[in-house]
């Protein structure tokens, strides 16, 4: 390497213009290494070595295996990461330091709630600060980049990846992954303790059949713009650095050999300007998808559609030298794709700071801000879906009570998974968290056998029972074909039932689970997701009222797994229910229920309860007609009726009556947390425009179209407070 400073070294330069200058100096093999990802597991550290002094690696995933979700990883090590750097920065002709990516997807060493907890606190700002203590402590270790948000919209909580996103609703998901981009960036993300986010997986891999992970998907293209695209059209606005390309197969074409999806979706019309990363062997997967011959057909055909680097499998330095000699792929294409790459790494700093400060490692981890974080969010995501005769919140003395359940005392397993570095003795388990909340209690708890469980309810004047799923259930590769709970769950509530002792059910999950058999038999029910570090606080907060429950559910729980998939924003079926039009069946919209089941959910999307009482009155809108450019106020006058003090997330929804191509019932599209006092009222206004009312249509376009809307603002999607105004 050179001492002399080049153009592409000055940091007063533009970024642009170092980008060029490096990408001149570059040999074919030197751009071909820009695009190459290695993993880093331990079998393959000389040889990361070597290739690094070559300048053949582009990037290493912190990551042995690819079942990342579910398996245990390697630590990020804070000298080998060191090692490797130097060897690329000081020992490789050009010095192009190296991009270190790990999956930090809902916390590092603080572990918040799981992505869909998070996502039922309906609170962007406080996403975005869990976001950044994530980063923080991740930089500390060496990882420049993560490999989240995940913003797959999820329809059928079969599917193990549903914990990872954001729900079943394209506007939530954008809101919150928006927020997530901010917070792994910020403003700069070459600023201490900031890392590159990716979008993920692009797109439509919750479409998988049948919940099954990593099998195909169909979906129309009406539906993959209007769904499952909205959130990467916010991530990309936001900023975001990187997105990753999914290895599934939609409609008959594998993601990642999509130049549809890659280039004229994603890099010509939402005009991303960050780099493509295929997920893990997703270029190779295409021959078992057979779209591919081979693995010099498969790299080719990757680099045509728009990765620009290439996920562990290495094919693009194996075979695309050969490919560009034979005129198989474009130079341009190639050169896009290493500029790509280097913007990024400038946009990170990495040439400025390339190393590793291994001596604010450990000083970086559950810092007192990061755990109150993780504790506030936590306690904002749990959802109250019972509370008969106002059991809830329980007094803190004067009654005793037993904690039961197979994850009463549990520690780890509140993390969920996709969890690397979380350590579970961080973790105060329910049990504990309950004792220091009240000690002047008495707790009781039990071992894990029937007749142990049931006499310590019996001796009790209330039962907590902490049920749920383990992590190992839920994650990549991890999906159910019953959605009930474990058998010895049901069995073990029944038998509490049966005691008369009344019962909180706490429900510790990845995914929403119909858990109609929990409602008939407990008296209160707290739907607690797997709630991270701080999970164990958060709910004793809650169960005595230290905290009044705000959480909002980010999907639909459907009854029984038959009406799976089941969500909100469902089209409108044609024909009248039960001798009413569809539009005067709020519950029903035109669905007709199974012979033997319901046509709707145990609870809708967007409810939650409250230990105090909110009311919806006086909507008002501030013109009844509005051209396609332009906006419309709308509000209410939201009421505590209650006699305490309370949050409620206030949603409003948006129906276009009549459009080029059916339009779903309701649509989420804006939402805000409200405070209030006991008798205290605020009116909350929301401004409905372009950006809310357009969708894609048939021609191509995502437009306003003129017509008929209905609006309504409640606390669920079944809000019946509603307006109308014209478009025209």
């Amino acid at each position: 390497m050179t001492t002399s400073r080049l153009p592409y070294q000055d940091p007063r330069l533009p970024t642009a213009e170092r980008v060029r200058d490096l990408l001149e100096r570059m040999t074919l093999s030197e751009k071909l290494g820009q695009l190459n990802q290695v993993r880093a597991d331990q079998a393959g550290v000389a040889l990361v070595r070597t290739q690094a002094k070559a300048g053949l690696v582009g990037s290493r995933i912190l990551a042995s295996t690819a079942f990342a979700g579910n398996e245990a990883q390697l630590v990020a090590e804070l000298e080998e990461n060191n090692t490797v750097q130097r060897i690329a920065c000081d020992e490789s002709r050009l010095g192009i330091p190296i991009l270190n990516g790990r999956d930090v997807i809902h916390g590092y060493r603080t572990i918040f709630p799981i992505p869909l907890g998070q996502a039922a606190s309906f609170d962007p700002e406080l996403v975005e600060q869990a976001a950044k203590h994530a980063a923080a402590e991740a930089s500390a270790h060496g990882v420049h980049w993560t490999f989240a948000p995940m913003l797959d919209i999820a329809r059928d909580p079969r599917w193990g990846r549903i914990i990872e996103g954001c729900g079943e609703d394209a506007y939530l998901t954008s809101a919150l992954g928006a927020a997530m981009v901010r917070g792994f960036q910020g403003v700069d993300p070459s600023e201490p303790g900031r890392v590159l986010a990716c979008a993920k997986h692009f797109l439509a891999y919750g479409t998988s059949e049948g919940g099954r992970d990593y099998a195909s998907g169909e979906c129309s293209d009406h539906t993959l713009r209007n769904v499952y695209l909205e959130p990467f059209r916010a991530a990309v606005r936001a900023g975001c650095a990187t997105v990753m390309s999914a290895f599934h197969n939609i409609n008959g074409e594998p993601v990642s050999g999509s130049h549809y999806l890659l280039t004229r979706v994603l890099k010509d019309e939402l005009g991303f300007q960050g780099f493509v990363i295929s997920d893990w062997a997703a270029v190779t997967e295409m021959i078992v998808h057979g779209a591919a011959e081979n693995d010099a057909d498969a790299a080719v055909k990757a680099l045509t559609a728009g990765v620009d680097m290439e996920m562990v499998t290495g094919t693009f330095v194996a075979h695309l030298e050969a490919a560009l000699a034979n005129g198989q792929i474009d130079a341009a294409r190639l050169d896009d794709a290493v500029a790509r790459v280097l913007r990024a790494k400038f946009q990170k700093g990495l040439f400025e700071r390339p190393y590793l400060d291994t001596t604010r490692a450990t000083s970086s981890l559950l810092s007192p801000a990061a755990r109150a974080t993780a504790r506030t969010l936590a306690t904002r995501s749990l959802v109250l879906l019972k509370n008969q005769d106002s059991l809830l919140p329980l007094a803190k003395e004067g009654r005793r009570i037993a904690v039961l359940g197979p994850l009463a005392s549990a520690q780890g397993e509140l993390m969920g998974s996709w969890v690397f570095d979380g350590v579970a003795s961080d973790v105060t388990s329910i049990v504990d968290a309950l004792g220091e909340s009240a000690p002047k209690l008495k707790f009781s708890t039990a071992p894990l056998m029937l007749d142990a469980q049931v006499q310590a309810a019996q001796r009790a004047d209330v039962a907590i029972v902490v049920l749920g799923e383990s992590p190992l259930r839920t994650g990549e590769a991890n999906n159910i074909a019953d959605l009930s709970l474990p058998r010895d769950q049901e069995v073990l509530l029944e038998a509490l039932y049966r005691t008369g002792t009344p019962i909180v059910a706490v429900i510790a999950a990845g995914r929403p689970l119909p858990i109609g058999s929990v409602l008939e038999r407990a008296q209160a029910v707290l739907y607690a997701w797997h709630p991270g570090t701080e999970g164990g606080r958060a709910i004793a907060d809650v169960l005595f009222g230290d905290a009044c429950p705000s959480g909002k559910l980010p999907v639909t729980l459907a009854r029984s797994l038959g009406q799976v998939p089941i969500f909100y924003n469902h089209k409108n079926g044609g024909r009248a229910v039960n001798g009413y039009y569809p539009f005067f069946a709020p519950t029903h919209h035109g669905i007709r229920p199974y012979l033997d089941e319901l046509a709707t959910p145990l609870f809708p999307f967007g409810f939650g309860l409250s230990y105090t009482r909110f009311g919806y009155s006086d909507i008002s809108i501030d013109r009844s007609e509005i051209a396609r450019d332009e906006r419309v106020k709308v509000s209410a006058l939201l009421t505590n009726h209650g006699e305490r003090s309370g949050a409620e997330v206030v949603q409003c929804y948006v129906r276009d009556y009549v459009g080029s191509v059916t339009r779903p019932v309701r649509e989420l599209k804006g939402f805000r947390r409200v405070e209030l006092g006991p008798a205290e009222s605020a009116r909350v206004e929301f401004e409905l425009g372009p950006d809310e009312l357009a969708f894609w249509n048939n021609s191509g376009k995502r437009e306003v179209e003129p017509g008929r809307f209905g609006v309504w603002i409640g606390g669920s999607a079944y809000a019946e407070l509603g307006t109308e105004f014209q478009v025209r």
